[in-house]
């Protein structure tokens, strides 16, 4: 068993989310609830995998275009999610948003409109913008708790701008819908009619409530007729994105070789980083178990914040379908959000990502990374609560004065 409560120091790691977190806050020593990485150790028998491999000291130039890697992920998709994957379809990638680029490139057709359902990893902002592209946003609408797809906009969408790209996020950053598949089915359906390729961010699709099932975008392989890429990494399920390695599945060998090309030849990035795709390979071949408790634990967050957050008049929370974010509503206070975050930084000294940074529909909410020891998660939502009460608190001083 994995003891999950276990405070980990990562101070001094180089960590975004916690030694850099004063570049987005504009202070340093705060509580971090914002990158969306975890604070928990990767799996024991992992760490004793990459041990072994440090000891050996020897990291020259490594190839990743063998049964060992592939075998790795085409495995996972078949035992998981009951998705047959071709290895040859695979490719590695430095990271899920390096392959996002080189896509829109190929598939842009010089235009680079892309469609994706908003609020959104604020990434594929700038990602679409430093390809001279545009992103066009298809809001999802958040209906009794529950987000959902406005068909009728998306194809309105799709017959007014035309777009090369639709770019899905399945498991969803930030809302946390795992999409169904009479979802998918009809948005495959849409991008066959207009013709728009699909490329599918599919990063967090091992972090999921009980009983919630992931539909990876090539389980529907067959019914897809414009190009159709899968992106995704062992490093958000495993916490392992300091190491490197991601992947892509991409089933037409034209489009793969050109991607290839670009990889190897224009951007020199054809050897791996060996401790990335070692990890991965461990953490698919022999970790589901740690995966298992995982869930069970951040589970338990939810759980936690749900409850202390139950009935709040400023607060609407919700049980996100997948993922370790919560996405909090703030409504009815009497406060602008800028105030809300002045009082959670500067006095509470706790860092939640403010919801407009994943677009406009987010401009009422919060963020709240939950992939850490619940000790943590009470400390932060208690200064959340502290700070709602004195927003509320000031605001009334304010008119009666």
């Amino acid at each position: 068993m994995t003891d999950f409560d276990q405070v980990v120091n990562r101070y001094g790691t180089y960590s975004t989310q916690w030694d850099y977190v004063q570049d987005r806050f504009g202070e340093e020593a705060l509580l971090p609830f914002s990158i969306s990485d975890m604070d928990f150790a990767i799996p024991a028998g992992t760490k004793d995998v990459l041990a072994s491999a440090v000891a050996r000291g020897v990291f020259g130039y490594t190839r990743w275009n063998h049964p060992d890697f592939k075998g790795a992920i085409s495995r996972w998709f078949d035992h998981e999610f009951n998705c047959e994957v071709d290895e040859d379809w695979i490719v590695f990638s430095p990271s899920v948003i390096y392959s996002l680029s080189i896509l829109i490139q190929l598939l842009g057709k010089g235009r680079n409109k892309v469609v994706t359902f908003t609020p959104c990893y604020d990434a594929f902002f700038s990602t679409v913008r430093e390809n001279a592209g545009e992103l066009f946003s298809a809001s999802l609408k958040k209906n009794d708790g529950h987000f959902e797809i406005d068909f009728a906009d998306l194809e309105n969408l799709f017959k007014t701008e035309k777009p090369e790209i639709f770019l899905l996020c399945n498991p969803h950053n930030p809302t946390g819908r795992a999409f169904m598949l009479a979802e998918l089915t009809r948005l495959i359906e849409l991008c066959n009619q207009y013709q728009v390729a699909i490329i599918s961010d599919e990063i967090h699709m091992d972090i999921r409530r009980p009983g919630i099932f992931h539909h990876p975008i090539l389980a529907l392989y067959h019914e897809i007729e414009v190009p159709v890429v899968l992106l995704s990494s062992a490093s958000k399920t495993f916490n392992t994105p300091g190491l490197g390695c991601s992947y892509g599945l991409i089933p037409a060998e034209a489009l793969r070789e050109e991607f290839l090309t670009i990889l190897k030849a224009r951007d020199g990035l054809s050897s791996a980083p060996y401790l990335g795709m070692i990890a991965l390979q461990d953490c698919y071949n022999n970790e589901k178990s740690w995966l298992a408790e995982l869930n069970r634990y951040v589970d338990q967050n939810f759980q936690y914040v749900l409850a202390a957050l139950e009935n709040h008049p400023h607060i609407d929370c919700y049980l996100p379908e997948a993922t370790y974010l919560a996405w909090l509503e703030v409504k009815d206070l009497p406060v602008e959000m800028d105030q809300l975050q002045d009082i959670l930084v500067h006095e509470e000294k706790v860092a939640i990502m403010r919801g407009d940074t994943y677009g406009i529909e987010g401009r009422n909410y919060l963020r709240l990374n939950l992939g850490a020891p619940q000790s943590k998660i009470r400390t932060g939502v208690a200064a959340l609560l502290r700070a709602l009460e004195k927003s509320s608190v000031r605001s009334s001083q304010s008119i009666e004065t």
